[in-house]
């Protein structure tokens, strides 16, 4: 299979595509286990980089079968690439400390030659409150807190100005997150849901990224509308804050190309599942089931099918085509050769459409 060399012209209102991403939980089974789960994220970078993807990004999941801490793993599998962005999507700020992950941050992203993509968020697990801690606030507004911490360690700011003896440093030495990499935050996205938090990310002047779970729609708004219109918020915003163009978006979205009637069938069947399931669709042997999304949430759909039916689907969808990066979400119980065929697949066949160019 040869990429496309002849494509139809885009539709006006469909934004061409600068870069085409993906999205791993990094997950594991009880049977292989996390040590070879960790090995197989890896080899899914080195392949994603070799199909010209420009972006790769994994899932932060505490307490499960899934990537519980993303930065190292960067590091690891920056070594084992050269091109390719590697971000987080998404890291909840209500339970990291804000200067640790700045540290961790600035270190993962000089090591990888300044690659490095982070999406974070202000959602919350109650769940995880009895393990990370209670605060005195609800837990978006500390998320906020700490996000907000986080943008200014990572941008350089002073923290802390030594006042007297005794705190480790002479007397006035101005304390800052070390080793800084100067341009990071030029590269921190707001993983949004809801058109606030878009809104949010503009007014901040961090970057978007949608994802597959959004709230506080309108009744009876279909996913894809209310997406589009949380981007439009969002460039909008950006334009009135800071008087210049706004950053690219990303959406994440499954995008299942089956290029095989074998393969549609099982695409399909996982669009049945993510339809009946939610986000307990997919979970590899061992995991957790998840607990279930606010009251009036909802998940984007599946786009599955031949290549022609795809591009079609792609192309009608409102979300898909404000967006300027496609981030395949691949499904969380797919393994190593699965999750190639997909990003082979995708790139190969329906991408070119959609005005991408593989990185060279």
């Amino acid at each position: 299979m040869t990429i496309a060399t002849t494509v139809a012209p885009l539709p006006a209102s469909f934004r061409p595509k600068q870069r085409l991403g993906f999205n791993t939980r990094v997950s594991f089974n009880e049977e292989t286990g996390p040590a070879q789960g960790l090995r197989d994220g890896i080899e899914l970078f080195k392949h994603a980089e070799q199909l010209g993807y420009q972006s790769g990004w994994a899932y932060q999941r505490h307490f499960d079968h899934y990537l519980s801490s993303p930065l190292p793993f960067f590091a690891a599998a920056g070594q084992h690439t050269r091109r390719i962005r590697l971000g987080s999507a998404v890291i909840p700020m209500r339970y990291q400390d804000p200067i640790l992950l700045a540290e961790a941050a600035g270190t993962t992203d000089l090591l990888i030659d300044g690659r490095l993509e982070l999406a974070i968020s202000t959602g919350a697990n109650a769940a995880f409150d009895a393990v990370f801690g209670t605060v005195d606030t609800d837990a978006r507004t500390e998320a906020k807190r700490r996000q907000a911490r986080f943008l200014s360690a990572i941008s350089g700011d002073v923290l802390h100005t030594v006042a007297g003896s005794g705190e480790g440093a002479h007397h006035g030495a101005a304390l800052r997150v070390t080793p800084h990499s100067p341009t990071l935050r030029s590269r921190i996205r707001q993983g949004s849901a809801s058109l606030s938090s878009a809104i949010q990310a503009a007014e901040l002047g961090i970057g978007l990224i949608s994802g597959t779970v959004q709230h506080d729609q309108e009744d009876g708004e279909a996913f894809s509308h209310y997406q589009a219109r949380i981007i439009e918020a969002f460039r909008t915003t950006w334009r009135k804050t800071w008087a210049t163009d706004p950053p690219p978006v990303a959406v994440a979205a499954s995008v299942l190309v089956g290029t095989t009637a074998e393969l549609r069938q099982k695409y399909a069947a996982y669009d049945f599942e993510r339809r009946t399931k939610g986000i307990g669709a997919s979970r590899p042997k061992g995991a957790l089931e998840p607990a279930a999304p606010p009251a009036g949430a909802q998940i984007s759909p599946v786009f599955q099918g031949s290549p022609d039916e795809v591009i079609e689907a792609v192309f009608n969808d409102p979300g898909l085509s404000s967006a300027d990066e496609i981030v395949l979400f691949l499904p969380p119980a797919f393994g190593l050769a699965e999750n190639i065929r997909l990003l082979t697949d995708l790139a190969e066949t329906v991408a070119p459409s959609f005005g991408w160019s593989p990185a060279s």
